[in-house]
């Protein structure tokens, strides 16, 4: 047999073992670990949510022909620069548009929803994209308090994060339909659902930025992601700490952490500075309460920073993966190694969305990922 013929078989197997839990990926090429996409649905100066949204079908046709496990949408509010206010919504357009790659949130922020209507969403994806979606799940606002409150109601903002677990568990039992008798909610149904039969359910997992996710998806045996690419500091602390809480349950045997990176490949080093650089001024005026889309690379490039701002944004810079697709496949190697991370989840948060889907294909060819149009099934 060819090695093409050994290399197709192989992902085949590898296909049949991810479906077995549809959690687990399986790395492509040379990858140190699966790979795959978080996706903030950003948006430029100069451009629209409408040119955003079709780039985001774009990277999701690419991650799935070159080989990526899964490609995930975050939840976020009143950000200008983010047109992913909607994960289900949008899921569900990416859903039409692929065939193979897993889908999911990245997260939804259970706190501002009502349990029943996230299981009733992710029911109807789960049905238009059998064995595909994942449901990762944040006790975090996505936004400021202001918007959380107007998410939410006056005065639930701290009430509602402190109610993250009862929640969870609510939304387990609309998802698996198994309230007890008598339970108040005990006849009440989220369908898509099991009430309408044997079928198919979104896995569920934890995401964070700190110890309290971490701890609680070993505690109940479910996968765990985390968010490095705005909290490194912390990665290697709720790491251990996941690793450590973790107890077996009917979901896994085993802890399955995943770290979303911030990582932008370009054809040369400077291409990639100048285009991390507008995602961190947009992340510099965000935090100081001027949101906005995200700044062109002149803009970046001319901006006036102050001490106090240079110094954030070089500390930000300093997270993110970038460079050359030889150096980010060094710093993502690196970065597995370091972390022990089981999937890296890559964000590439850039003012172009051209240069968003350029830096996944440069990322796959570094790697020696499928090729577009291969039969990895």
């Amino acid at each position: 047999m060819s090695d093409a013929g050994d290399a197709r078989d192989a992902d085949q197997d590898a296909g049949r073992q991810e479906g077995r839990d549809g959690i687990r990926g399986t790395a492509r090429g040379r990858a140190p670990v699966p790979l795959s996409v978080l996706d903030l649905v950003t948006v430029g100066a100069g451009s629209t949510a409408h040119a955003s949204l079709r780039t985001s079908v774009e990277i999701a046709r690419l991650a799935e022909s070159r080989g990526y496990h899964r490609h995930w949408v975050a939840e976020h509010h009143s950000m200008p620069g983010v047109a992913s206010s909607s994960p289900a919504v949008i899921l569900a357009h990416l859903a039409a548009h692929t065939s193979r790659i897993r889908l999911g949130s990245g997260g939804i922020m259970l706190p501002n929803h009502a349990p029943l209507a996230v299981a009733e969403q992710f029911g109807t994806l789960e049905a238009l994209a059998p064995g595909r979606i994942d449901l990762g799940l944040g006790r975090a606002p996505g936004t400021d308090g202001r918007t959380a409150a107007a998410l939410r109601g006056p005065g639930r903002l701290d009430e509602a994060a402190e109610e993250f677990p009862r929640q969870l568990a609510e939304l387990t039992r609309f998802l698996d339909d198994d309230f007890p008798d008598g339970h108040p909610y005990a006849r009440v149904h989220a369908v898509p659902g099991p009430v309408q039969g044997p079928v198919g359910r979104p896995p569920l997992w934890l995401l964070g930025s700190s110890g309290f996710s971490a701890r609680l998806a070993g505690e109940l045996g479910l996968p765990f992601a985390y968010a490095h690419h705005f909290s490194a500091a912390g990665t290697l602390p709720a790491l251990d700490l996941y690793r450590q809480s973790f107890r077996p349950s009917a979901v896994l045997d085993a802890p399955y952490a995943v770290i979303g990176v911030s990582a932008l490949a370009a054809d040369t080093e400077a291409e990639a500075r100048a285009q991390v650089l507008t995602g961190a001024l947009s992340m510099l005026r965000l935090r100081s309460g001027r949101p906005g889309l995200v700044p062109t690379p002149q803009e970046a490039a001319a901006y006036p920073f102050s001490p106090l701002e240079r110094e954030f944004v070089d500390g930000w810079l300093a997270n993110i993966v970038h460079g050359t697709a030889d150096e980010v496949r060094a710093g993502l190697d690196d970065l597995a190694g370091r972390t022990g991370a089981d999937e890296l989840m890559l964000t590439a948060n850039a003012h172009s969305g051209a240069a968003r889907l350029h830096s996944y294909g440069l990322v796959a060819d570094a790697y020696g990922m499928p090729a577009a149009g291969s039969d990895r099934t």
